[in-house]
């Protein structure tokens, strides 16, 4: 049910309508047979529009909407009779979408705020009627113009969540536990890999009513950047999140390679990612003594703050909260 709830990648066939054709007329009244021409321009094409809805959170309302055909303009008519133009098409998206051209893959739009719109693809124009063309030397113009062809093409929709914190790690390091444990969000958690295989979201109360939202994305492994196990799909998600909290288990082999091979996924993905901010937290340190967190700290990088929190007896998620509210509002 998780992953048929959660769509975050859209195929669809998209069309704009075609413009309306001018009309080619000449009016005829009874005192006069040749009073000129009045042929009236065509209807522009239906655009294919996109706007921002912050009440959706997936793209799962698209998953079957696969050809998406705007409405073609009318003709135009006689007595100098625009034509209707086509009716648009609006989708309704999530916040943090991402309209991309398939051929190429060149971005061509994005939606970041509630009601927000963009054209996405263009209707053609409509032809002009022979009334535009007369001249003084040419009073009867035998000529309109034809309507603009609408543009048509396969196009990709994808959703990249738009959350304060993203939470990162390895399959099993605990990060739905966390997530449970600071927001009202219950995250599928169990102890085999990839529990979570789309983004969860929760809302995690701060001190005075104050509030930000958190990730739990899903587990990264070795390979990641290249589409190993869940790849692109999980590491489209961390670009939204201005601060990234990486968790590491206690009882992990290998602290410092888990943290290196985390950092190398990301740079390797996109480099720019580095350049956010970074928290560290050892996860399931309940079972440690001082001795032992002392000998963790050492592995752990010295120009990135970290802390050993357990998300069961609630150790040091008070002081989490306090460090990621510093890093998300910095004065």
């Amino acid at each position: 049910m998780e992953k048929s709830n959660f769509v975050d990648q859209i195929r669809v066939f998209c069309r704009s309508g075609h413009g309306g054709a001018g009309s080619k007329h000449f009016m005829r009244t009874k005192f006069n047979a040749q009073a000129g021409p009045d042929g009236g321009d065509g209807g522009r094409g239906g655009h294919i529009i996109l706007r921002g809805n912050k009440h959706l959170w997936t793209l799962l309302h698209l998953r079957y909407y696969k050809n998406v055909l705007a409405e073609d303009g009318q003709h135009g008519n006689k007595n100098n009779m625009t034509g209707r133009d086509g009716k648009d098409i609006i989708i309704e998206v999530p916040l943090g979408t991402i309209a991309r051209n398939e051929e190429n893959e060149l971005i061509e739009g994005e939606i970041l705020e509630d009601g927000q719109e963009f054209i996405w693809i263009k209707g053609g124009r409509g032809g002009l009627g022979n009334k535009n063309f007369a001249t003084p030397t040419n009073q009867a113009p035998e000529y309109a113009q034809p309507g603009e062809d609408g543009s048509e093409g396969w196009k990709v929709l994808e959703l990249k969540v738009l959350a304060d914190v993203g939470l990162v790690g390895f399959p099993n390091a605990g990060k739905s536990t966390l997530l449970s444990s600071i927001t009202a969000a219950r995250p599928k958690i169990a102890d085999y890999a990839f529990t979570t295989i789309t983004p969860q979201l929760g809302m995690v109360e701060y001190r005075e009513g104050r509030s930000f939202c958190i990730a739990d994305l899903p587990g990264i492994i070795e390979g990641a950047a290249e589409g190993r196990g869940l790849g692109h799909r999980f590491l489209r998600h961390i670009e939204r999140n201005p601060v990234l909290l990486f968790l590491i288990p206690a009882d992990s082999k290998d602290h410092k390679n888990e943290l290196a091979i985390l950092f190398s996924e990301l740079e390797q993905y996109n480099p720019e990612l580095l350049d956010k901010k970074f928290i560290i937290a050892v996860s399931k340190s309940d079972m440690l003594d001082d001795e032992l967190k002392e000998a963790i700290a050492k592995e752990l990088p010295k120009n990135i703050p970290h802390i050993f929190i357990s998300s069961v007896s609630g150790v040091g998620l008070q002081k989490l909260k306090d460090m990621l509210w510093k890093e998300l509002q910095p004065e």
